[in-house]
């Protein structure tokens, strides 16, 4: 993001109270740790902290720091780092912070007349209470629209979706719904994090009281058996596994078996000349920040030869061609070859590099 926008962005809030209806520092302190950060003021002794220099310097009777002074103090990041403008911008728009509709949907507009120019904008991506919730994002990034149908982690026979009201997309399973798993949360800004997933999980089995280890270690054992005996997809859940116990449950999580399509016809029962929606499953689906969304996948042999085990084309060109249709809708697509995935520690070594490399792709 250039000095010229961020120049602009000052003028254009220069008459603009950016902390909303709320103090400069109750309003900080929901983006950064005031505490940990230091004081510009000489006298250390009386403002030690940034909380206290803020606090000092912006009252109504001592407020010497005038209008957007907050996007040149270093210590926020606001004029070197674009992801903490972004997010300082959203949080502006914030329904604690603002309470006009109106004067929202007027700022929000002119955010993005003046992040088009570098490529951001700020988009919707809950609501509270009726009022939107935004958060930045380059343009062009993430899958437009909003989450309504979280199905996945079948372990059993194939669920019946029905729509229970085709005007709001609602959707209900009507059969098998005990072999498979429906999360029926709104989907936050911060995407779906291991953290949610649990949270979902111990309300739905009754396991509110239960140590938040033992919620985990069943959630976790109940995607696995979805996987069945596919020891590829197994391992690069384990994989995954792991990086929730050594980074913690606020990482997103790694969803299994998702469905992405719903075709209720065999095969047999499709008019002749068509035929049934391919990729109805994705092997796994992680949900991101901004509405990014990954599909990882593993190629077994049916991924591209035919019943024989001799090449097919055709069946490949399919493949492709679904990966393109996912992309231009938004999705990124990663495929592993089953072969890459054999039992043994250069397996987790690459699934481990995998997934650190995908995290530092994604990171904000």
């Amino acid at each position: 993001m250039t000095d010229v926008t961020r120049r602009r962005l000052m003028e254009g809030l220069a008459a603009t109270a950016w902390s909303g209806v709320l103090s400069e520092v109750k309003f900080l302190d929901r983006l950064y740790d005031l505490d940990a950060l230091p004081t510009t003021d000489a006298r250390t002794t009386l403002y030690p902290t940034a909380r206290a220099d803020i606090a000092q310097h912006c009252r109504d009777d001592n407020n010497d720091w005038k209008g957007f002074w907050v996007l040149e103090d270093d210590r926020f990041g606001l004029s070197t780092n674009d992801a903490a403008l972004l997010r300082f911008l959203a949080e502006m728009l914030h329904p604690e912070v603002r309470l006009d509709l109106a004067e929202v949907e007027q700022l929000h507009k002119f955010f993005n007349q003046i992040l088009l120019h570098d490529g951001y904008e700020i988009v919707r991506v809950d609501v509270i209470s009726g009022a939107p919730v935004f958060d930045g994002r380059r343009i062009g990034t993430g899958v437009p629209g909003s989450m309504k149908n979280l199905i996945f982690a079948a372990d059993g026979p194939k669920p019946k979706i029905v729509f229970s009201d085709a005007l709001n997309n609602d959707v209900q399973v009507v059969k098998n719904e005990r072999s498979c798993l429906i999360y029926n949360r709104p989907l936050t800004s911060r995407g779906l994090t291991w953290a949610d997933l649990t949270s979902w999980w111990a309300d739905r089995e009754g396991l509110t009281e239960a140590p938040a280890r033992e919620v985990s270690h069943t959630l976790f054992r109940r995607l696995a058996r979805s996987l069945g005996g596919n020891g590829a997809e197994q391992r690069i859940l384990s994989a995954y596994g792991k990086r929730y116990a050594r980074l913690g449950d606020d990482i997103p999580a790694l969803i299994p078996q998702v469905y992405l399509h719903y075709d209720p016809y065999t095969r047999a029962h499709h008019v002749p000349g068509t035929a049934p929606l391919l990729r109805q499953r994705m092997d796994f689906l992680l949900l991101l920040p901004q509405r990014i969304r990954i599909v990882i996948e593993c190629d077994g042999r049916q991924h591209y030869a035919d019943e024989s085990g001799r090449a097919d084309p055709q069946r490949y060109a399919e493949m492709v061609a679904e990966d393109r249709d996912l992309r231009l809708r938004g999705y990124e697509v990663y495929r592993f070859g089953g072969a890459e995935l054999t039992e043994g520690p250069a397996t987790d070594k690459l699934l481990a590099t995998f997934f650190d490399r995908l995290s530092d792709r994604y990171a904000s």
